[in-house]
């Protein structure tokens, strides 16, 4: 039997490892639970591949050991090839931000292929986690996608495992952070009456235990199980026991006003989660989202955490700058896709490019380099930044709030406000993508390299223009640049 470390979500898991099962597939390896998923597998002596869309170094790097395959879900082939030789799968995939009038027949059609190509490559078991609804009721689109998913995946001959979960609150979730920064934000809150809906959250951490606990336990194979902690509590009351934990005092008033996208974007505007995100979790609200039988606890025998203690675990993991993944690690969907730097033709558009020398070490400078942006700020100009993120969260983007996984370290695939991290070379090089909405494609590269015996600082923008507005947008951009990317380079030498 394997050594589990302490520290692991599934320390005190009541079933036990079982490596001699074979190679275990993982989708959506780099999303949220996935990319919590990975290391607990790997721990308990699992050998684990994963299926991604792109294939990074930072998938090596941050679990050295793992298989990657390169596929997509609806591409039939890719996903047989990803099957090759594995006993059980985990399903983690969902098409829920290509919009509403896409991700229902985009769900079915990747979980047909799954099926398909898993009855046709000897799979033992699939594993999915699904969504919490009473089928009795009229479901919101992506309660009732979740449950044509599960459906789908059991219509084969593979034994399929389903957990039905409703909101996970755990450190970097997307329901978690919302939750937060409202609270955080909003003295007052409109109650509507959905507020009052019944929920049953549970904890990131529980729901890897069940995750890992299904696949070691037999008698689970082909069984439905629904999944919740330890707390049936309302929307409302979720917000009040948060206000109390930060000791502040907010009032609620009942609102007869209850539009659901309404609501929705207003949350994107006051939390880091867009309004993409916030309004498919926020279209079943309305619905009761609690668990209807405990059949799981009499096979996995352990106590799940309350929401009250969930909240506190999550708390501390940001305290101690200890998020391993965040809702933002999918989002947007498919920017792993995005076209690279180097995959350019020919030489960028427009370049602009700023340095000076420093007497500090590269070491200290990269650090300093990798603190920008999250609660830390742009070290200068942050209003402008913080605008140039405001005008983005309105038009539907990603604006600047989403912020940091981790105020301290990177990794390729960070997102860093309305940059993501797309290379990494330590103490060297960090190169940025945009994922902000502009006519054309931009990146920011930091540079510290060594000369005549001291450190040169550099900071350059790149900027490949798109449609009859790209080259305007540039030039009208071009007056800040030096206000603010030397005085950037400056603050980043000062802080070193």
């Amino acid at each position: 039997m394997a050594t589990i470390d302490s520290s692991l979500l599934c320390h005190g898991l009541p079933s036990r490892p079982r490596p001699e099962l074979g190679t275990i597939l993982v989708t959506g390896a780099t999303g949220y639970i996935g990319g919590r998923l990975v290391p607990e597998l790997l721990a308990r002596g699992y050998k684990v591949r994963v299926m991604v869309r792109a294939v990074s170094d930072e998938i090596k790097d941050r679990w050295p050991g793992v298989e990657a395959v390169v596929a997509d879900a609806l591409d039939a082939e890719g996903v047989r090839k990803a099957l090759e030789g594995i006993h059980a799968a985990y399903y983690l995939i969902h098409s829920l931000l290509c919009g509403p009038e896409e991700f229902e027949s985009k769900e079915i059609r990747a979980a047909e292929n799954f099926r398909r190509a898993a009855d046709a490559e000897g799979v033992a078991r699939i594993i999915y986690l699904g969504a919490l609804g009473d089928v009795r009721a009229p479901l919101s689109p992506h309660l009732r996608s979740r449950m044509q998913v599960a459906e789908e995946l059991a219509r084969g001959p593979v034994a399929t495992t389903v957990l039905r979960a409703a909101i996970i609150i755990g450190s970097g979730s997307a329901s978690y952070e919302i939750v937060e920064h409202l609270v955080k934000t909003l003295p007052v809150f409109l109650v509507p009456r959905w507020a009052q809906t019944q929920c049953q959250p549970i904890a990131i951490r529980d729901v890897i235990k069940y995750l890992v606990g299904v696949l070691e336990t037999p008698e689970t194979r082909g069984r439905s199980f629904d999944i919740g902690g330890s707390d049936v509590l309302t929307y409302k009351q979720m917000m009040e026991i948060f206000a109390n934990l930060l000791g502040k005092r907010r009032f609620f008033i009942p609102c007869p006003f209850s539009n659901i996208r309404f609501f929705s974007y207003l949350a994107s505007l006051f939390t880091p989660v867009p309004a993409a995100i916030t309004g498919c979790l926020m279209e079943g609200i309305t619905n009761e989202v609690v668990c209807q039988n405990e059949d799981i606890k009499r096979v996995l025998a352990f106590s799940p955490l309350g929401y009250r203690e969930a909240l506190v675990r999550a708390m501390s993991r940001e305290e101690q700058d200890k998020v391993h993944t965040r809702w933002s690690d999918a989002y947007p969907p498919a920017h792993e896709l995005a076209m690279k730097l180097h995959e350019i033709k020919g030489p960028v558009r427009y370049t602009s490019e700023h340095s000076l020398l420093s007497d500090k070490d590269a070491p200290s400078l990269f650090r300093s380099i990798c603190r920008i942006g999250g609660t830390e700020g742009w070290f200068y100009s942050n209003w402008l930044w913080r605008l140039r993120g405001m005008i983005d969260r309105v038009l539907l983007g990603v604006g600047s709030s989403r912020g940091r996984r981790s105020s301290s370290t990177l990794r390729v695939g960070d997102v860093i406000d309305f940059w993501r991290v797309e290379s990494l070379r330590q103490n060297t090089m960090l190169l940025l993508r945009a994922e902000m909405k502009l006519p054309g494609k931009a990146w920011l590269q930091f540079n510290v390299d060594p000369h005549e015996g001291k450190s040169r600082l550099s900071v350059k923008a790149y900027y490949q223009p798109a449609g009859i507005f790209g080259k305007p947008y540039w030039y009208a951009c071009l007056p800040f640049h030096f206000l603010i990317f030397q005085n950037l380079i400056r603050q980043i030498e000062k802080r070193a």
